[in-house]
């Protein structure tokens, strides 16, 4: 049975962010993150970078979490860490952490799936922070993995539709390599994008059979677009930037809204639970909220701070896991491919 006040220490690691936050029940007292700007340079994450990032940078976010929160080690009740789905290299770092700590307290370990971290945010108990009810159509949109899910509670999801090939953050960030933005290119396609027309340019927009989603066929007819037009015109990308990105975003998030809706539609379900880092996304914000009106939706947008890779989520995931006694052992691998 549970205490009267759980404390959670709760470490993400799965990517290129380092993470730690500290949950009392489902509030979050402290929520650092501690980003890596090394990649940049290669215009996306380099693995064994990251990896070594994240021993340097686990130890003192830690630290900070628990002193945000105002809170002794000895007051922990349980330790939380990614166990996959991301980098190995980064996994092991934030689950070889948890494991010895969780060992040294003799406090319970609780190994979570991260893309279920992505969708239990909307859980965390905060102004601002509303719950679906299940169950809930699910999606996940990030530079890693994009997700149609039906929810039928905090832990058994099933997977209805996935991407083939690239996940739509990953689009973004290619097609924003090939205009000559800065990784990640996500945020600021979505800024230029504001002062462009989102019909200037077509793109094609793949019949895919079934929730399964596609994204390479678009980023390959942007690339051979981009080249094409440079040939006769050096300067097009600059002349058009805005235009192109707006262009783009339109295509990419009209992929998954045409997904979403005929998931909803046969399933029947009209909330519509977003997580991941493209949630960010002003576009795809904007025609959810439309739908709400035109498709009598509910949508559940999480809060900007906890759309990216966070420690938060991870926390209310290992809430729920602490509530239904359902622990972690030492002997629990990482996981680079995890599913629900």
């Amino acid at each position: 049975m549970l205490s009267n006040s759980e404390l959670i220490l709760a470490i993400e690691s799965s990517c290129d962010d380092t993470a730690a936050a500290i949950l009392k029940d489902r509030k979050v007292l402290s929520n650092c993150i501690a980003n890596q700007t090394i990649h940049k340079a290669y215009g996306g994450v380099v693995p064994e970078l990251a990896s070594r990032a994240h021993q340097s940078k686990i130890i003192p976010v830690v630290h900070q979490a628990l002193a945000q929160a105002n809170i002794d080690k000895n007051d922990l009740t349980a330790i939380a860490y990614t166990q996959g789905p991301g980098l190995l290299g980064s996994l092991l770092v934030s689950s070889a952490f948890a494991k010895s700590f969780s060992l040294s307290l003799d406090i319970p370990l609780l190994p979570i799936n991260h893309m279920q971290g992505h969708l239990l945010v909307h859980f965390i108990e905060e102004e601002g922070v509303e719950s679906p009810q299940f169950p809930f159509i699910g999606v996940t949109v990030s530079g890693g993995h994009t997700q149609l899910v039906l929810v039928k509670n905090h832990f058994e999801m099933q997977v209805l539709g996935s991407t083939l090939d690239d996940a739509i953050g990953e689009a973004f960030d290619k097609c924003g390599k090939r205009m000559g933005l800065d990784y990640p290119s996500g945020p600021q396609i979505d800024k230029l994008a504001k002062s462009g027309d989102p019909k200037k340019f077509k793109f094609p927009i793949p019949n895919i059979k079934g929730f399964d989603v596609s994204y390479s066929g678009v980023k390959t007819a942007f690339t051979n677009f981009i080249h094409k037009q440079t040939q006769n015109n050096s300067g097009f990308v600059s002349e058009n930037l805005n235009d192109l990105c707006a262009s783009l975003q339109y295509t990419l998030i009209q992929i998954i809204l045409k997904k979403i809706e005929q998931v909803a539609e046969i399933h029947q379900l009209n909330q519509i639970v977003i997580g991941g880092g493209v949630a960010a996304n002003s576009e795809l914000r904007n025609q959810l909220l439309k739908r709400k009106i035109s498709h009598q939706w509910e949508v559940f947008l999480p809060p900007f701070k906890y759309t990216t890779d966070n420690a938060a989520m991870i926390g209310i995931a290992a809430y729920y896991k602490l509530k239904n006694k359902v622990f972690g052992a030492l002997t629990d691998p990482s996981l680079s491919r995890l599913t629900y």
